[in-house]
């Protein structure tokens, strides 16, 4: 039972980090522009965050899943200026020669930077919301271990991902020439740019506040 509980959470993690979002958008960059590592970490981060609210949801935290939904107007308001800022940067930057070695952005800063925005997005409680009550005779116990066998699933079926994207992406990094990553970048920060501004409308559509 704890085999199907932490399978069924390897594919919940998958299911969550696949489409392409512009989360996606900014490590898929980093990976084509600084390397495959880079674009892992930046993975781990979003993983962490994706695991933290996995854990929110099976823990049944209501108090937290509350607090946090009742202030996505915050968390929107932040996520939409960060990724039109960092859209704004990719769309500027100098790519490096493709023949050079990765860029010099810090792996901690890959990381943290993911997190935050990862963690800008509490709607991810939502999706745990929906799907884990599917699997509440497995989740449902008195112990911590089962939730904490699910989390652990999530987290690592998203880790696979990012590992099997970023660095198939990574690889292609010595096709490309310096002409083509500043496309690349060029492109990558219109995408990003407009998220940001989609998830800034979506406070104007809803409100401010819902």
């Amino acid at each position: 039972m704890e085999t199907e509980l932490f399978i069924h959470g390897i594919i919940l993690g998958i299911a969550l980090a696949a489409p392409v979002g512009p989360i996606a958008f900014v490590c898929i960059q980093r990976s084509l522009a600084n390397g495959r590592l880079h674009g892992i970490i930046s993975g781990l981060g979003i993983a962490t965050a994706d695991a933290f609210y996995a854990a929110v949801t099976a823990f049944g935290l209501a108090l937290i899943s509350d607090f946090l939904l009742t202030r996505q107007w915050f968390f929107r308001l932040f996520g939409g200026i960060a990724l039109i800022a960092v859209g704004i940067r990719i769309f500027f930057a100098a790519p490096p020669d493709a023949t050079t070695a990765p860029g010099t952005e810090s792996y901690l800063a890959d990381y943290s930077t993911m997190l935050a925005f990862a963690l800008a997005n509490p709607l991810t409680i939502l999706f745990f919301a929906i799907i884990i009550p599917g699997f509440g005779v497995v989740i449902s116990g008195s112990t911590w271990v089962t939730p904490t066998i699910f989390v652990v699933g999530v987290f690592l079926g998203e880790v696979a991902w990012w590992v099997f994207l970023c660095g198939t992406l990574g690889s292609m990094r010595s096709y490309l020439t310096r002409e083509r990553l500043h496309l690349i970048n060029r492109l990558s920060g219109l995408v990003i740019t407009a998220f940001g501004v989609v998830l800034l409308a979506t406070l104007v559509v809803t409100g401010w506040v819902t």
